[in-house]
Parts: structure tokens; C-alpha cells; sequence
């Protein structure tokens, strides 16, 4: 990512700092990173300044979280908040809108601008009513988690799970995928370009399936462009035959039943039961259920027992995780 702007609300005035023209930004990020920042679904905004400052503000309050803890939409975009808090409607017409051209008109200022004005009285009427109910530490909680620096670190070999295809995927043709993306996402980060610049997912897919041996057989998978098999077309070649000697089996042989992964029948039911007793605390509460955990987070315990989880920690453990442990 490459950070083009940054949108500063003080309270009493708005900011709308140029990264790309401001040369050296230390100074900058001292000042800004010492003290509470107020985003709304911060995760990407964390991450794009992580990559460039190399630090974390000292303390975080994500409106979206927040917003998610007094009954609202887990998801709820940043316009919808304003509307829901100020019945202010926001425009959404530069969304799509390229932040690192130059000069930037007027009216992308603007829109930059409107982007952060309405953070800190929303912040301020949150926190009232979390306090009101008694889940402002929650919030803070929950906001705090964002700032955990492995979130955010780029790790090659674990850049295969972002493949919808995976469940799909077993033995040869698995162990080529995670190997095909772990070369996409290295090749990536030394060429600074998004990973579906260098291989698309369905291709990566079509590739770890078919499993070409020449780049006779790889100029055959569809969607590759040529230019891409004559630049990269060795390593691509080396990455699946290097997967498939290291499995040791051939490409197809792994019949469907013996992927791992899945919950049996016995660890769906139980799923189930503990998906019905986390919306049951969530009713009661008036929130919805994944704001307390969702089911992503409930097969990793279940299928990984994953005590990590946010589930045995803080106010989930006091609310549920207790009886969640009992439960498993």
C-alpha cells in the first residue's frame, strides 16, 4: 500500500497532510503517533501507516467497534454512523478516486476533509453511551486489539488462506497453491505491486489443479498472459514441482472425504450449539451475535482449539467464554 493522504480532525480544525511532497515524516509521526487515535474500521488505516512509520499510535478508539457494542451493524461504514448519529448524509463521490495524483482538486479535499470531521463528536457520543451501559471499557478493549503489530505483518508462506479456492484444494494440488502463493506474495512485495497484478487467484488456482511441467503446458492455462509466463514462467514452474516432489503424491489421487479441515459431523453440531448459545448472550445484550464471535472464530476453537481466541479474554470471557470452555 502507499499511503497519498492524511486527514488529521483536532477539534478545533481539519488537516489534510501530503505525504508524498513532505519529505521527511518523523517529525510528523511524533507528534500524531503519540497520542489517542479516533478511526472508524481502523485495520486498514493502521496498516497502511504501520508500513510507513514503522509504529502504532499510543492508544486507539475505533468507532465501527464501538458502534458494533451499542446494537448497530457490525459492518457499519463510516457514512452510515454519521447518518445514524447526526443525520448528516455524506457524499460517496470520490470513493474510487486515485489519492495519488497531483495536484488534488479541490473538491477531492474536501471530500478527504468530510472523512474525518464528525470522528471526534462521534467518538465523544459513543463513549457516553457505552459508559451509560456499561461497555465503554469494552470498546476500548476491542480497539486495543487493532494495534497488535502481527495483524499487520506479511508473511509469504501463511498468504495461501487467502484463497477462497483452498477448501476446494487437497494433497498435490493444495500444496502447490500454498506454494504458488508464497512466490506471488514475495514477488509482490519486491516489484511494489498488489498481488493480483502478479497472479491472479482463479489462475494461481488453475495452475496448482493442472500442474504444468513445461511451459508448453503453461501457456495453456487460461488467463496467464504470455508476458508473465516469459518472465516468470521458471520460477512458476520450479514452485509447483517442488510442491508436488516435496507431497510425494500424484496430482488427483486424494479422494474428497480425506481433506482435512472440516468439521465432522459431531464438531458441526457442536458448533451449532455454541452458535446458539453466543446469539442468545447477544439478544439479550441487543447486539448481533458475531459482534461477540463470530463463526469463523468459533470453528478455530473448535477445530484448532484455538485458546488464543478473544472469546477467553477480557469481556467475553466474563460474559460467555467461561461457559463457551465449559461447553468444549
Amino acid at each position: 500500500a502507499q499511503l497519498c493522504l492524511v486527514q488529521v480532525a483536532t477539534g478545533s480544525e481539519v488537516l489534510v497532510v501530503d505525504p508524498l511532497a513532505s519529505g521527511d515524516l518523523e517529525p510528523f509521526w511524533d507528534v500524531l503517533l503519540a497520542r489517542e487515535w479516533v478511526s472508524h474500521s481502523a485495520r486498514q488505516d493502521i496498516e497502511v501507516v504501520y508500513q510507513s512509520a514503522a509504529r502504532m499510535p499510543a492508544a486507539l478508539f475505533d468507532t465501527q467497534v464501538a458502534a458494533a457494542l451499542l446494537g448497530h451493524p457490525p459492518q457499519l461504514g463510516y457514512a452510515g454512523l454519521v447518518k445514524a448519529l447526526f443525520d448528516v448524509d455524506l457524499p460517496k463521490s470520490h470513493t474510487r478516486a486515485n489519492w495519488a495524483a497531483r495536484p488534488l482538486p479541490e473538491a477531492f479535499l474536501a471530500y478527504a476533509a468530510e472523512d474525518v470531521e464528525f470522528l471526534l463528536p462521534a467518538r465523544e457520543r459513543l463513549a457516553s453511551e457505552l459508559d451509560r451501559k456499561g461497555r465503554l471499557a469494552w470498546a476500548e478493549a476491542d480497539s486495543a486489539l487493532l494495534l497488535d503489530p502481527a495483524l499487520y505483518a506479511t508473511d509469504p508462506d501463511g498468504s495461501v488462506f487467502r484463497l477462497k479456492s483452498l477448501k476446494s484444494l487437497t494433497g498435490t494440488r493444495r500444496a502447490a497453491a500454498a506454494a504458488l502463493a508464497a512466490w506471488r506474495e514475495t514477488e509482490a512485495m519486491q516489484r511494489n505491486l498488489p498481488r493480483q497484478w502478479i497472479l491472479k487467484d482463479a489462475v494461481l488456482t488453475d495452475i496448482a489443479v493442472r500442474q504444468p511441467a513445461s511451459a508448453r503446458e503453461l501457456e495453456r492455462i487460461e488467463g496467464l498472459p504470455p508476458r508473465t509466463v516469459k518472465r516468470a514462467g521458471p520460477a512458476i514452474l520450479e514452485a509447483v514441482a517442488a510442491a508436488v516432489a516435496a507431497t510425494g503424491h500424484v496430482a488427483g489421487d486424494e479422494p474428497r472425504r480425506a481433506r482435512r479441515g472440516g468439521p465432522d459431523e459431531r464438531q458441526k453440531a457442536l458448533l451449532q450449539a455454541l452458535q446458539t448459545r453466543i446469539a442468545a448472550c447477544a439478544s439479550d445484550l441487543g447486539l448481533a451475535a458475531e459482534t461477540i464471535a463470530s463463526r469463523k472464530e468459533l470453528t478455530a476453537v473448535i477445530l484448532e482449539g484455538e485458546r488464543e481466541s478473544r472469546l477467553f479474554t477480557g469481556w467475553r470471557r466474563e460474559l460467555i467464554g467461561n461457559d463457551i470452555a465449559k461447553m468444549l
